[in-house]
């Protein structure tokens, strides 16, 4: 499989996380596993059809999709013929490009956007990214990002932080805050706090650099002991700490 992944134009950074295209290895027919990040996606195909959401949703040459955030791993199907290109938004930037429904109504899912907000195949051949910088230019409406300090309070306590407390330091209430999450992001801000807590104990078990046991590691995440950082991460990834 080839991946690789295009930083945006400097003015779409705040809200884009990257661009990023995919194809298969024509040697090679398996599943691609993605973890949750708490973002929402937009992708196009540009190869045969292909299977994702666990092998439940087909997707067909030259349709845009919308990928909304997710609670739990989620597996393509990846075979020779496979290519993909897409947007990674980051956290509640839908709708500074889309009017669309609430995100909560795209969360685990994988939707076909509407021909009249899709990507145009003919204009994407020539130069993919540089026509995802364009288009997204273009669409571009207010500048402001909803929810833009409670998510940095989150990363910067790396998950590691109450709901009660958000809501304390970004002077609204907790019932105002689940429903701007569920709006915009498509997720509880307590499930993405979760979500980037499990990133951060991810990133450290990943580490090569060090050798940590994964009780440390989980004491550093906010996680009761090893137990409850192995049970995290098979929720989240299907995988046991040792296949990661």
């Amino acid at each position: 499989m080839e991946y690789k992944k295009v930083k945006p134009y400097k003015e779409l950074e705040p809200f884009i996380h990257f661009y990023w295209e995919l194809k298969g290895n024509e040697y090679k027919r398996g599943w691609e596993r993605v973890f949750p990040d708490g973002c929402a996606g937009i992708l196009l195909n540009l190869g045969n059809k292909c299977l994702t959401d666990n092998g439940c949703f087909s997707m067909d040459y030259g349709k845009t999709y919308v990928v909304g955030a997710m609670r739990a791993f989620k597996d393509s199907l990846i075979d020779p013929d496979t290519h993909l290109i897409g947007v990674c938004l980051k956290p509640a930037t839908f709708a500074n490009f889309y009017h669309y429904a609430s995100q909560n109504e795209l969360t685990n899912n994988t939707v076909e956007f509407e021909k009249n907000i899709a990507f145009v195949v003919d204009k994407v051949y020539e130069n993919p990214f540089k026509y995802f910088d364009r288009f997204y230019s273009e669409r571009i409406k207010p500048k402001t990002i909803h929810l833009h300090t409670v998510i940095n309070d989150i990363h910067s306590f790396k998950g590691r932080i109450s709901v009660f407390d958000l809501a304390k330091r970004n002077c609204t209430t907790v019932r105002q805050l689940e429903r701007n999450f569920k709006k915009f992001i498509g997720l509880s801000p307590k499930e993405y706090s979760n979500i980037i807590r499990f990133q951060n104990a991810l990133s450290l078990i990943r580490d090569s650099k060090q050798s940590r046991s994964l009780m440390d590691i989980a004491f550093e995440c906010g996680y009761y002991d090893h137990s409850h950082l192995s049970l995290e991460i098979r929720r989240n990834t299907g995988l046991l700490p040792s296949s990661l």
